[in-house]
This record gives C-alpha cells, sequence and structure tokens, in this order.
C-alpha cells in the first residue's frame, strides 16, 4: 500500500512523516523546505504476528509494509506550476490513497501561508489544484479523442463521459462523487485516467496536545474537518503531529506509558494504518512457521487462491487447497497439530473467501 502525505506549506506534514517513518525528512518554518518527495517503508504494527512468531520460534518476523511519499506542500495555483507546481502533483498520481494534512491549532510562532487558521480553506484550496490538475489530464485526453471520434463509435462515446466528467469536475466537485455509468467499458475507461480527485482521502486533523485525547471533539475545527469528509465519503483521524514526533523517539517499552499519560489508548500512525485499512478495503492473513511468520495483505473478499498469489504466482496457479485456522484459535491450542485434533483446521478449496486473521498454508502443485 503507498500514501502519499498533501497539505499546504506549514500544517505539520512533514513533521508527520517523519514522525510515521523516522526518515527524518527537513521540516522548517518556511515553505517548500520538502523539495523531492521523501520516501518512507513503514512496518504496520501487528501483535498478532509477534505471539504467533513466539509460538512457531520463528527465525524472522516480517509484518505487512506501507509506503509513505511525503509530497512537498502544495499552494494555490500548483496546477499552474505555482510554488513547486505540477512535477509534485504528478507524485500523488501512483499512490493507493492520499493522506491529507489539515492544520487545526493555533500557534503564532508558526505562519500559516495564508495569514489565518481556516481548515474548510485550506481542504478547499488542496482539493481544487487537484482538480485542475485533473481537468488538464481530461483536455489532453478530449483533444485526442475528438480526432477520431467522427469515424469511431467507440472513441466518440468515450469522448461523451470525458466531456461529462470534466464538466462535473469543473462545477467544483471530485472525480470520486462522479456517478460512474453502469458499463463496464466506461468503467474501465474511467479507472484508466488515474484522477486524483478519486483516490480515496484520510484527512489528519492535526491539532495542538490539549485537543488530542478528546480525538478533537473540543476543537470547533476538527468538527468542521469531519462535517467535510462525512460529505465526501473520506475517513478523518486526529493526530498531534509534534507529538507523534516525540513517540518515534521513544523506546518500544516507554511509547505504551507516554501513550497512557497523554490518556490515548493507539499512536497516530496505527489510527492512520486503522483509517487506511478500512478506507481501502483492506485485510491481513498470516502464514507462520519455523523459518518465518509474515503478513499479507489482501483487499476484502479475495479468495484462496488469488491470496497465494500474494506469495507467488505458482501458488495461485497449482493452487490445490489450504489448511485455515483463526490465529487466536491457533494461539489457544498452542499448535496446529493440536488444532487439527480439535478440528477447527479447515480444509479450503478455491472459493473459500479469506477473512482477516486467517493463518494459512497453502498446498499447491505446479
Amino acid at each position: 500500500m503507498k500514501l502519499g502525505i498533501v497539505g499546504l506549506p506549514n500544517v505539520g506534514k512533514s513533521t508527520l512523516f517523519n514522525s510515521l517513518t523516522k526518515a527524518g525528512a527537513e521540516s522548517a518554518n518556511y515553505p517548500f523546505c520538502t523539495i523531492d518527495p521523501n520516501v518512507g517503508i513503514v512496518p504496520v504494527p501487528d501483535e498478532r504476528l509477534r505471539l504467533l512468531g513466539d509460538m512457531y520460534h520463528s527465525k524472522k518476523v516480517t509484518p505487512a509494509v506501507i509506503e509513505f511519499v511525503d509530497i512537498a506542500g502544495l499552494v494555490k495555483g500548483a496546477s499552474k506550476g505555482e510554488g513547486l507546481g505540477n512535477q509534485f502533483l504528478a507524485n500523488i498520481r501512483e499512490v493507493d490513497a492520499i493522506v491529507h494534512v489539515v492544520r487545526c491549532f493555533e500557534d503564532d510562532n508558526v505562519v500559516h501561508v495564508d495569514g489565518s487558521i481556516d481548515p474548510l480553506r485550506d481542504m478547499e484550496t488542496i482539493n481544487l489544484e487537484l482538480i485542475f490538475s485533473d481537468i488538464e489530464i481530461l483536455e489532453r485526453r478530449i483533444a485526442k479523442a475528438s480526432k477520431g471520434a467522427r469515424n469511431d463509435k467507440s472513441l466518440a462515446k468515450e469522448l461523451s463521459l470525458l466531456k461529462d466528467i470534466k464538466a462535473y469536475l469543473e462545477d467544483g466537485n471530485l472525480a470520486k462523487t462522479f456517478a460512474v455509468p453502469d458499463d463496464e467499458e466506461e468503467a474501465a475507461w474511467f479507472a484508466s485516467y488515474n484522477l486524483l480527485t478519486a483516490k480515496p482521502v484520510i484527512y489528519a486533523a492535526n491539532v495542538s496536545e490539549e485537543h488530542l485525547a478528546d480525538d478533537g471533539t473540543s476543537n470547533p475545527f476538527v468538527q468542521k474537518v469531519r462535517t467535510q469528509a462525512a460529505s465526501e465519503d473520506s475517513e478523518v483521524f486526529v493526530i498531534c503531529a509534534q507529538i507523534e514526533q516525540e513517540i518515534a523517539e521513544l523506546e518500544e517499552d516507554e511509547k505504551a506509558l507516554f501513550l497512557e499519560e497523554l490518556g490515548l489508548q493507539e499512536s497516530g500512525l496505527e489510527k492512520l494504518i486503522k483509517a487506511s485499512y478500512s478506507l481501502l478495503g483492506l485485510i491481513s492473513y498470516l502464514t507462520a512457521g519455523e523459518d518465518e511468520t509474515r503478513a499479507w495483505t489482501i483487499v476484502k473478499g479475495t479468495k484462496a487462491p488469488q491470496a497465494a498469489g500474494k506469495i507467488h504466482t505458482d501458488f495461485e496457479r497449482g493452487f490445490i487447497r489450504a489448511e485455515v485456522v483463526n490465529y487466536r484459535d491457533l494461539l489457544d491450542c498452542g499448535s496446529l497439530s493440536a488444532a487439527k485434533e480439535k478440528g477447527i483446521v479447515g480444509l479450503e478449496g478455491k472459493e473459500y473467501v479469506v477473512k482477516d486473521g486467517d493463518v494459512m498454508l497453502f498446498r499447491f502443485n505446479v
């Protein structure tokens, strides 16, 4: 999974990226200190892996990972080359979802690029730049399709779709709320355009420490973000980027104590991962053994052969069946053989839909 972190300058975007990845992207109190997109690979915290790894005495424990891309601060006019321009919008096209950091804290020492705190204005600024960039993509497609549409029915049909989407965006709407026609060909075209505003969005409401414990409930800025996000079908999580940076510098055993002192159940990274998995409809299944215990991320609803294909294409191609047991049941039994004796290990075929937390052993023949 690849997530792009965007936001106006000085909203806490790079501070958040640093805390998530410990990658040390430069953070300063002026726009454009992040001149190149920074990339960080972050392991997904998963207690199930540690427990299974301990049970099997695994030589290696491999978590699922998320790739974060920190995109330089966008400003009004970025789609037309203002600030650092379109090169950064191009970087966002490669991600699965966008994490949009919105400033919801007051601090006279950190200047706001527009001079005041207004999350709705900031959200609109970024969304409009993404819309303008999408319109530019559509205009190029329209120009190309127009040349042959007169003599090609398929091109004429696509041209009509392109014009409909463009008109919809020009009204200030996001592509993800566009009613894609119930037509396989048109749905495939829409997906191929890879529009920025069609991507799922998670809003990170960046608050001061005082508003963290109640999850931003007492912060009027956060309430505005939540209301707007609900209208877009987007996720929201509340974070204090500064606190996250402090957490990132602690040893593992110190983190839980620090979170407890702040009245928090989980870190911002854990909140973000949950929001990401929920938004993208993802789950994890597990493989376990002496050599390695590992988590594999798949889309909810994936069947066993396709899940096996995440490990290796041969596993999918030669799939015979899968031995499946829930991780909790396996841990309670203490071993796979004990779980088999209790009759709780299922033998599943090609139609089995994998569930979150399944521990799987694939049988295949190639």
